[in-house]
Order: C-alpha cells, then sequence, then structure tokens
C-alpha cells in the first residue's frame, strides 16, 4: 500500500528550530495534512520523541522515535529506530560524543523538551547544533546494533550532506535509501548523479516551522502502516 510519510520533522528542541514546533502542534499537522508516518529527528538528539509518540497515538498517526546525527566528517543521517529504549540509548551514544560546548541561545536558539502536553521540562545546555566524534561508520554500527536504520540527509545540498562532504556514497550494505529535499527535482538529479540511481530515494520536508511539514505528496509502499514495517522496508 501507498503510505504517506514525512521522515526528517524538527521539534522546538533542535536550536534552529521553531519554538512552536512543539509535539502536539506537529502532531496535529500531520494529522490535517493527512500523513500517516512521520518522524522527529532533532539535531543529535531523542529527547523530544518520547512525547511525540505519545501525542501521535491519540490521534492515529504513527510516529518514529528518530535523531539527525552529525558525524565527526559534518555528515548529517537520519538515524530512525523501531522504538523509544533504541532511541534514547542512540541517544546516550551521542551525547557522549558531542563536545561540551554551551549553547548560546541568544545566537543559535533554544532547545526546548517538553511533554505530551506541550509544557516545558527544561532547557538542554549543551550545543547540539555541532559535530559529534562519531563517524559515519561508527554512526551505521550503532545503529544497526539497535535495529534502526540510517538513511543519508539530504544528499543534493553543498553542505552538510554524505556527497558534499565525502564525495561517495561509503560502500557499506546498510545504506538502502538516500534523502533528496523537497526542492529536489529527482530526475534532474540523478541525470547529473547516474552512480546513485542503485539506490532508493525519500523525500522528506527538513521541516523546521509547522508550515514546512510535507503535503500528502510522499510515499512509501509498505506492507502495512508499521515502525517496524517501515525499518524492515528501508533495510531491504
Amino acid at each position: 500500500m501507498k503510505v504517506y510519510t514525512d521522515l526528517h520533522i524538527h521539534s522546538a528542541l533542535s536550536p534552529c528550530s521553531d519554538n512552536e514546533m512543539t509535539p502536539n502542534n506537529i502532531v496535529n499537522m500531520a494529522f490535517l495534512k493527512q500523513l500517516d508516518i512521520i518522524a522527529v529527528t532533532d539535531h543529535n538528539t531523542a529527547e523530544n520523541c518520547v512525547a511525540v509518540v505519545e501525542c501521535a497515538k491519540k490521534r492515529g498517526v504513527v510516529a518514529v522515535p528518530g535523531m539527525e546525527l552529525e558525524t565527526r566528517e559534518e555528515v548529517h543521517l537520519l538515524c530512525l529506530f523501531p522504538g523509544i529504549n533504541e532511541a534514547l540509548c542512540m541517544q546516550e551514544i551521542v551525547y557522549n560524543a558531542l563536545p561540551d560546548i554551551k549553547n548560546r541561545k541568544e545566537i543559535f536558539g533554544e532547545q526546548i523538551v517538553l511533554d505530551e502536553q506541550d509544557n516545558v521540562l527544561r532547557q538542554v545546555d549543551r550545543l547540539l547544533l555541532t559535530a559529534t566524534s562519531l563517524s559515519v561508520d561508527d554512526a551505521l554500527a550503532h545503529v544497526e546494533a539497535l535495529g534502526g536504520v540510517v538513511i543519508p540527509a539530504h544528499i543534493d545540498r553543498d553542505s552538510y550532506s554524505i556527497t558534499s562532504n565525502l564525495g561517495v556514497i561509503p560502500d557499506n550494505p546498510e545504506i538502502k535509501y538516500l534523502e533528496i529535499s523537497k526542492l529536489c527535482d529527482k530526475s534532474k538529479y540523478l541525470d547529473n548523479n547516474s552512480y546513485l540511481s542503485r539506490f532508493n530515494f525519500i523525500m522528506s520536508s527538513d521541516a523546521h516551522s509547522l508550515g514546512d511539514i510535507l503535503e500528502r505528496e510522499n510515499t512509501i509502499e509498505l506492507d502495512e502502516v508499521s515502525i517496524e514495517c517501515l525499518i524492515e522496508t528501508l533495510r531491504k
């Protein structure tokens, strides 16, 4: 069946995201746009996934726990997990690999942790918007061990993408899907980058504000609307 997705959404925990990106606002917008599966993928953290997953259950939307990991090569990777526990395990690994730099919210923005009623629980003091000491290979190994899947993010962009920073896609069997941004013309992109035609592609919004969340336009073929089926498909 065709399942409508947006697997790259930032919450108010990402310092570059609008503070209106609360768990309920994200889920309600996804519901209004008739999306079946979403993923909240904040920079180097999964703390707001707990609240988003709970909110999504009430709306009948499937929310995948995830994060957008920045490797030491300054490559952004979407990391999607089968459950909250696995996402939080990866978060601990990532936090241990983050440099101890204090967030300057007047420059980078606030990093807000919220509950399922959109109440502010706290702010993360350490800057999340930075590279970790984990390599691309490290990230792939950790996520695979946790039963998750890694998708190189916005590969059509000139910065923070695996193609722009490494020049090639690593020859790793765990990489089956690549993400292109919503303004990318896939056909033209592949005409200019034919070596990528062996991969499958998803399109995501990389939304930092509510209006940027995808409409009902991007699909993936799944046997059922579930996290398990999604991850299994993305790993094939």
